[in-house]
């Protein structure tokens, strides 16, 4: 298992990064991985990826030695960071081979991404707790998600226990409290919703994912270890009261199984969430550990759902890959990935926690050098290219080095404008300008071209021309990562016909609002309105759920000669016939005479279709 895993880790090899997953993973699952990897070698002895995990893990770190490296920043959350911090944290608990005496240590590594995020601990909106993005321009800075808080719960309880410091027990307490008054930590049922946005702090977004209870879950046991007296029988209760919470994430025959019930009943579980099966593995196991009552409750669970998980590891080229729906026992559901390797390799794991020495502190055997003031130089920074003193002063060499880099990229845009102005037709064509922000143009006609979902955090500006019979509009969707299902996004073809799949609705839990802005503007035009879809079905990104693809919410312009329409014109407006699919979901055909729209999606052999 965990060399498959590692066949998709290529930082290792030449023209790689270090600590990097290829596209279209995100930074944090790197993160993550460097975790599972510390994992492997604490369960097994076997050293064999040390040296990677080691690498990656100091590569990563960024200028100021608190994981905020230049090149992430621009979309790097709380929560990315706080899985790298965790990693680091497992390294300084486990023991695991120090760093050269000349970089950062693991225990300061973690003290600085601790740091960093008590900075940003935010009183003025709901009351505190921290935002989702760290920047303010980055989509989601208006949103308080759960897993933040769960990643800074989590790093302050284990560096309360490792150092013996009551100011992190401090912050863990404050945490947890502003979680129940926020009511994204309900203390009846020990349920732990994703999050609520600012504008609107009572208005929470339902769904629950493995990797919050998971979290939580460990750090009220890190907690539980720290205290004493009527302190500690608190936190005994909460972790009863978090196990109690968990059992919504187990399924089978006898509820023994786990699942990620927000999107694994309905085959929406986009690349990030095929992974949050290994944290609660891996949270699950080391609780037992610091609340050892714990284990005859958790290892029943942990031992059907290795077995399960096992059991659907028959697929891929070599017939070893393992699939992420394990209540599917002895069958492969045809997905392969680094989430799926990294859960069943996590869940096998942690049924070997009983032959494993209990995590370190600082004062029973724990090696790693820490250092309280770590990140000082990152606290409060509010501009991602502020980076203090990372960066040489500029020479002759680099000038004159920049000023060719200038010339190529000017002449390479030329000749790109070039091209596209070649490319012009007449009629119902479309034009799919996949870049940076503000690419792609508002002229008629285009070729359809790299309109594949690889492109994450891109804008795709979308354009259908202007005929005598029928009205132009243009609409650009932020693509948030590669999902199955790419809703709320759409592309103009020439075709009578287009299909898009409505998934079938999840048992729990209510649909979450999209978080895809759409803009929409006229050939030309350039001052584009912008629009968020605030109801319907199922999200994008992280938020990808349970609910219907909802193609009634979206609002676009519909213009003719330039003149806004509220409406597509009578003969336009589309026809919609429900058809069931072979998988046994609804879908929608829609017709239009003038007017089409599809989704990219991947069908349920994993293929990409209209």
């Amino acid at each position: 298992m965990a060399e498959d895993m590692m066949s998709f880790y290529h930082g290792d090899q030449p023209g790689g990064t270090p600590g990097l997953l290829p596209l279209p993973y995100y930074w944090w699952e790197a993160g993550a991985l460097m975790g599972s990897l510390v994992d492997y070698w604490y369960y097994t002895g076997d050293s064999r990826w040390n040296n990677i995990t080691k690498e990656g893990m100091l590569y990563q770190v960024g200028p100021n030695n608190d994981y905020m490296p230049p090149n992430q920043t621009m979309t790097e959350g709380n929560d990315d960071q706080g899985f790298w911090g965790m990693a680091v944290m497992s390294a300084a608990e486990y023991n695991f081979q120090n760093p050269p005496s000349d970089k950062p240590q693991w225990l300061a590594l973690a003290q600085a991404v601790f740091n960093t995020q008590a900075a940003r601990w935010d009183s003025q909106d709901c009351g505190g707790g921290l935002r989702w993005q760290i920047f303010t321009w980055n989509n989601g800075y208006d949103y308080k998600n759960s897993i933040s808080q769960a990643c800074f719960f989590n790093i302050a309880a284990r560096l309360a226990r490792y150092t013996g410091n009551q100011s992190y027990a401090g912050w863990a307490d404050r945490t947890w409290d502003w979680m129940v008054d926020a009511k994204l930590l309900d203390p009846k049922t020990y349920y732990i919703y994703d999050g609520t946005h600012i504008n609107n702090c009572s208005a929470i977004t339902p769904y629950q994912w493995t990797y919050n209870a998971g979290a939580f879950l460990l750090g009220a046991a890190a907690m539980y270890n720290y205290t004493s007296g009527t302190t500690r029988d608190m936190w005994k209760q909460r972790v009863n009261g978090l196990l109690d919470g968990i059992n919504v994430f187990f399924a089978g025959n006898k509820s023994d199984v786990m699942t990620e019930v927000a999107c694994e009943p309905v085959n929406l579980c986009d690349l990030d969430q095929q992974s949050f099966k290994a944290y609660l593995s891996r949270w699950m196991a080391s609780t037992t550990k610091w609340a050892p009552w714990t284990y005859d409750r958790i290892k029943p669970l942990l031992a059907t759902s290795a077995i399960a998980a096992a059991s659907t590891c028959t697929g891929g080229d070599n017939k070893r890959m393992c699939g992420h729906q394990w209540t599917e026992h002895g069958k492969w559901d045809g997905s392969t990935g680094v989430g799926q390797q990294m859960s069943a390799m996590e869940i096998v794991l942690a049924n070997m926690i009983q032959q494993v020495t209990a995590p370190v502190t600082n004062s029973t055997g724990g090696t790693s050098a820490g250092n309280p003031g770590a990140g000082g130089s990152d606290v409060g920074r509010t501009d991602p290219f502020d980076i203090s003193g990372s960066f040489p002063p500029m020479t002759t060499a680099g000038r004159v080095g920049a000023y060719i880099c200038t010339a190529l990229m000017a002449i390479g845009l030329l000749c790109g404008c070039a091209f596209t102005v070649s490319q012009r037709v007449s009629g119902l064509r479309s034009v799919a300008a996949l870049g940076g922000v503000g690419g792609g143009g508002g002229g008629r006609g285009g070729i359809l071209r790299n309109a594949h979902n690889d492109d994450k955090g891109k804008i795709a500006l979308m354009q259908q021309s202007e005929s005598e019979n029928s009205f132009a509009y243009t609409a650009s969707a932020f693509l948030e990562k590669d999902d199955e299902v790419m809703v709320n996004t759409h592309y103009l073809v020439p075709s009578d016909e287009a299909y898009y799949r409505t998934p079938r609705p999840a048992p729990r839990p209510p649909p979450l609002p999209p978080r895809y802005h759409m803009r929409t503007q006229s050939p030309g035009s350039a001052s584009p309105a912008y629009w968020r879809n605030n109801t319907g079905g199922g999200g994008g990104g992280r938020f990808a759920g349970a609910g219907g693809v909802g193609h009634g919410n979206q609002r676009l312009d519909f213009r003719r000669n330039n003149s806004l329409q509220s409406s597509p014109p009578p003969h336009q407006q589309p026809q919609r016939i429900s058809f069931p699919r072979v998988d046994g979901s609804t879908s929608l055909r829609k017709k239009a005479i003038h007017n089409r729209v599809v989704h990219f999606g991947r069908d349920i052999n994993g293929n990409q279709r209209a």
